[in-house]
Order: C-alpha cells, then sequence, then structure tokens
C-alpha cells in the first residue's frame, strides 16, 4: 500500500512522538509499503524532518517527505510558461526546496522586484514586514504567478495558536487584490497528488493517516484516497462521527494498536465508515 501520513498529532505532538505509531509505520515498510510524509508546513527543508523523525524511531528519507514546500516547487518545475525566478514571502526551507528544482529563490526586497519574479511563493514568514508585504504585493499586481504553499491559518504552538501560512496569503490577497493562482496544501489535492506520483502511483490507491478532518481527511475525500482518521491531534472522536456521510474516514483509530488494525483490514480490501 502507499500511505500518505500526516506528522504533527499522527507520528509526534509537538516534540513528544505518538507512542507505537513509529513502529507501526516500520512494520509497514517492512511488509512493502510505500510511506510518504506529507505535511502543509513550508518552513522545514525535508533533512530536518529526516533527523526528527529518524530520532523517534520512524522509518524515513528524504525522498519520503513532501511538505508543502517541496510539493510547490514540484508544481513550479512544472509550469508552463516556465518558472525561472520566485519571490519567496516564506522561510529558508521553502527557498531550499525552490532552488533544488533549479528556480532561482529572490526575497521580497527592491533586488527580488528587479529580477522580475515570475511568480511570488507564500508559506509561514517569521520575519514578514510591512515592506516584505508590500514588494510581494506589487510583484504579483506586475503579473507574477501567486502560488500559496497553503491556506492554514494558524497552526498550534507552545505559545498559543500563532499565525499560519493562511494569514499571510489572506493579507497578500487583500494588498494584491486577487486570489492565489494555485494553492498547493491540504485540503486540496495537489500534496497528495505530487507525493503519490513520486512513486509512480495516484492517491486513489493511497491510504491517508491523518488527525485532521478538515484537512488530512478531506484532502483524502477530494483525491479519491482511503483514509484513517487518528484521534491522537487535533479532531475529537465526537466530532468525526458529527462530519456528514461523505465527509467521514473509511476508519478510525485512537492509538498506534488500532491504526496497525485499520491498516491490516484495508490491506484485505476492507472498508468501513
Amino acid at each position: 500500500m502507499l500511505l500518505l501520513v500526516d506528522l504533527d498529532g499522527v507520528v509526534y505532538r509537538g516534540s513528544d512522538p505518538v507512542p507505537g505509531v513509529a513502529d507501526v509505520l516500520a512494520e509497514r515498510v517492512a511488509a512493502g509499503d510505500h510511506v510518504l510524509y506529507c505535511t502543509n508546513n513550508s518552513s522545514r527543508y525535508r533533512t530536518e524532518y529526516v533527523r526528527i523523525l529518524g530520532s523517534m524511531g520512524a522509518p524515513v528519507q528524504p525522498d519520503w517527505v513532501f511538505t508543502s514546500a517541496r510539493a510547490t516547487a514540484l508544481e513550479l518545475a512544472q509550469c508552463d510558461p516556465p518558472v525561472r525566478v520566485a519571490m519567496v514571502l516564506g522561510a529558508p526551507g521553502l527557498s531550499h526546496e525552490i532552488r533544488d528544482v533549479g528556480i532561482r529563490p529572490v526575497d521580497p526586497d527592491g533586488r527580488g522586484l528587479s529580477a522580475d519574479p515570475d511568480a511570488v511563493v507564500v508559506g509561514i514568514d517569521r520575519h514578514l514586514t510591512y515592506e516584505r508585504l508590500a514588494v510581494a504585493a506589487q510583484a504579483v499586481r506586475e503579473g507574477a504567478r501567486f502560488v500559496a504553499t497553503n491556506r492554514d491559518p494558524v497552526f498550534p504552538a507552545a505559545e498559543g495558536l500563532m499565525p499560519g501560512a493562511g494569514s499571510i496569503v489572506a493579507a497578500l490577497e487583500t494588498a494584491a487584490r486577487r486570489a492565489p493562482d494555485m494553492v498547493v496544501g491540504k485540503p486540496g489535492p495537489i500534496l497528495f497528488e505530487a507525493a503519490a506520483r513520486s512513486v509512480g502511483m495516484t492517491p486513489r490507491e493511497a491510504v491517508v493517516i491523518g488527525d485532521g478532518a478538515l484537512t488530512d481527511i478531506a484532502a483524502a475525500g477530494r483525491t479519491g484516497a482511503r483514509s484513517v482518521l487518528m484521534l491522537t491531534g487535533v479532531t475529537s472522536r465526537a466530532e468525526a462521527e458529527a462530519l456528514p456521510p461523505d465527509r467521514h474516514p473509511t476508519l478510525i483509530a485512537a492509538d498506534a494498536g488500532e491504526l496497525r488494525s485499520a491498516l491490516l483490514r484495508l490491506q484485505g480490501g476492507e472498508a468501513a465508515a
């Protein structure tokens, strides 16, 4: 099977591993499954996830990690007309992924604007300033493609809920007076499609493992994937059971033991609402 696995709330919560999940994933890899980690986070380069996941005992290689930054870079590399220069309103991890596919990243400043960027790519930007936002908006108004890594408005941190990439996307959308041309992350289909394509498969052949009913499970539904909703993150059982029938996950798992059982059922072709 192809497993498209969310990270925060599934494999770990903050800096703490979710008990037993890494072992389940290692068992699945040993059994011949493909495991690809799919996260909307656009700030980190994938090698950082290799370090984090490896320290928790999860099976991982750099090519198994699909952040919204990496998926965005891969989509930009396929654009027609081609993207040669991308202005990055985001973190270093996003710039790194863009550089990896042969596109030149530039900062949202005067020098970046003079490079005549073909696209403005927006992710979480912890160094956001009025000036950076103003330059990015000008580039979009002057014809650059407007590409969002994701629309997550907030994300949980030790300090509480913090502004996510979607908050910056919304600010640029207001300033540039138009919506993004492309949004890559969940709940849209592009992230899962890019990940599955990397192993010669489609999301319809995959099982999504996620904790977000409105992100992971919604993206599974949009791409025709089966799904396991983990109750180890942001969605409770009551919230899951209250979903409309057409938005239900295939199976629900409260912990790693139930995840192991769910994957065995799905491997055998079973499905349940």
